[in-house]
């Protein structure tokens, strides 16, 4: 089963440097927007990566420096089952 990093949401306290740090390796803005005074969302990728990180303001509640990772499946049933310990039947 295929099992793929799409996104990281990282807690920065600072997304201008975050974004300056980030393009200074040669990622990719995919994009920037503000929506309000409190709500901002910067997304990167790396060159070549099908997987992008996200920072921004209001965007999580964790502490500056930790960071939350996503995986994406083609089927949550089995991605379930597995994590589960549950064998599926072949097909």
């Amino acid at each position: 089963m295929d099992m793929k990093l799409e996104v990281t949401v990282i807690a920065v306290s600072d997304p201008d440097r975050a974004k300056q740090f980030y393009k200074s390796l040669g990622w990719r803005e995919d994009a920037d927007f503000t929506f309000s005074e409190d709500q901002r969302v910067v997304q990167l990728t790396p060159p070549g990566s099908p997987a992008s990180v996200h920072f921004g303001l209001g965007w999580t509640t964790a502490a500056p420096g930790s960071a939350r990772s996503y995986l994406i499946v083609d089927d949550i049933e089995a991605a379930r089952a597995r994590r589960a310990g549950i064998r599926q039947p072949s097909s």
